[in-house]
């Protein structure tokens, strides 16, 4: 029996394992997934809000500040790319202009720090291929860019090394309170038992509440399609660039992501699909012309949609469940869940530390350290891997430059890749200019030479994904 399982593998649930982690405990990950990252957290802005935009009193204002200020020494000891870019509010006409002051009002409330209105001189010296129509902006010097997957495989690896254990690729689908224990049943058919459950399981996490819970939820899923441009486009912009929110979002967005891309996007959608469409990737590229009249559009690399767990009432559920004790529910973490996901994680110590014994581990490692980058080494650093690793002299994604030696190190890491996607979130292989179709075959026979499988038995991200459809005599 588990003292803690956690279920989902998203920025939210690995960043709860990791806070988890520094604690006696035993504690399990489960998460439907071949991979960590593979919902909600591998398809969104990767921004990190500054939390103007929040309401007083909400645990959406509270963790979202909370969480920013988090950003710069987690990315330290996990070695996560993060950039404190800053972001700007950007106003077109007077009405924009007095609803970004307002803005600033509630974000001063909220304590949000570095706050300030720019004047049209102001904001086009910061960021000369905006619109010249702009007429003013809220810069918010706190904002930042992360690469969401980077950060949450960061949170997990860090937690496997302290002791917390994965189980991926296994769906829970009931949950039963007997003894004051919880049992899970898998997709597989086998059990598992916990004293306490911690419910981050994303879109799901409205039906495994309802499985057990009285008070019942319901995840209306909205789905934001975004476009992604190369590294040439990647210099249109320095800061992450906003319109002014609506009901709906913080609306279309213009930033550079960490890894020197371009992305656009989302809309919102009432959807619960991942597919692109036509008219939603001309509603996004139309938009961002208000923003920057003249976008490369021929530099788009890719398209992709993400979904966000919306849920009546607006905020982050984070509560105990009423009636089971030790079901802790983390529920409708939406935008801003990624910059939050820290913050809730403590958050959740808070609400738990009276119902578990916590104590602090003497032996908690709170560095991980990151992928060795050939791209990012000088030639002589990149000489003596290779003197001491021939793996590391064989280019295999030649885009990204990522090497054969990469590529097992990905494999072979604490919570290593097992199919495809997993290598490409770790790695980068896949996601320059021929978006895989140069290296996709070789990587895939690195897979299954380092996992020991027959080549047919490599996927790319779900067991229904195989790459090779046939198997070698």
């Amino acid at each position: 029996m588990k003292d803690i399982i956690v279920i989902g593998a998203g920025v939210v649930g690995c960043a709860i394992a990791r806070e988890l982690s520094k604690y006696n405990l035993d504690v399990l990950v489960v998460d439907k997934n071949e991979d960590v990252a593979e919902g909600i957290s591998k398809a969104n802005s990767g921004i990190i809000h500054g939390g103007y935009n929040e309401k007083k009193g909400t645990l959406k204002a509270k963790l979202n500040l909370e969480g920013n200020k988090m950003m710069d020494e987690l990315s330290k000891e996990l070695q996560f790319p993060f950039k404190r870019n800053g972001a700007l509010v950007l106003a077109f006409n007077e009405e924009e202009l007095d609803k970004i002051k307002n803005l600033k009002a509630n974000g001063d409330e909220l304590g949000v720090e570095g706050l300030e209105i720019l004047n049209k001189k102001e904001v086009i010296e910061l960021e000369n291929n905006i619109n010249s129509d702009v007429v003013g902006a809220l810069h918010v010097k706190t904002s930042g860019i992360v690469s969401p997957y980077e950060m949450t495989l960061a949170f997990a690896e860090n937690a496997v090394e302290n002791g917390v254990e994965f189980k991926l690729g296994q769906a829970v689908k009931n949950i039963k309170r007997e003894d004051n224990i919880y049992k899970l049943t898998l997709d597989n058919d086998k059990n598992l038992e916990a004293k306490m459950i911690i419910n981050a399981s994303g879109l799901g996490g409205a039906y495994l509440n309802n499985l057990i819970n009285e008070v019942k939820y319901e995840i209306s899923p909205v789905k934001g399609e975004y476009c992604l441009f190369d590294k040439v486009a990647g210099g249109m912009c320095k800061k992450t660039l906003f319109q002014v929110p609506s009901k709906l979002g913080k609306g279309v967005l213009v930033t550079p992501t960490v890894d020197g891309n371009l992305l656009l996007g989302p809309n919102a959608k009432a959807d619960g699909g991942v597919s692109t469409s036509r008219s939603g990737i001309d509603e996004i590229m139309e938009k961002s012309k208000k923003t920057i009249k003249e976008l490369p559009f021929a530099r788009v690399l890719n398209t992709f949609s993400g979904l966000r767990p919306k849920v009546e009432g607006e905020d982050f559920i984070i509560e105990e469940a009423k009636g089971n004790p030790n079901f802790i529910n983390v529920i409708g973490i939406d935008s801003p869940g990624l910059t939050a996901a820290p913050a809730i994680a403590t958050y959740i110590i808070d609400l738990i530390s009276d119902k578990i014994k916590l104590t602090k581990k003497e032996n908690f490692k709170s560095t991980r350290e990151k992928m060795i980058r050939m791209a990012d080494l000088s030639i002589e650093e990149k000489n003596k891997l290779i003197k001491e690793n021939p793996s590391y002299g064989k280019m295999v994604c030649k885009c990204e430059f990522v090497t054969e030696g990469e590529i097992i190190d990905s494999i072979k890491r604490p919570l290593g890749a097992t199919t495809l996607d997993g290598v490409k979130r770790r790695t980068r292989a896949m996601m320059g200019g021929c978006q895989g179709t140069g290296c996709m075959i070789p990587i895939s026979m690195i897979l299954s030479k380092t996992l020991n499988i027959d080549i047919s038995q490599v996927n790319k991200n779900s067991k229904s994904s195989t790459v090779v459809g046939f198997k070698e005599d």
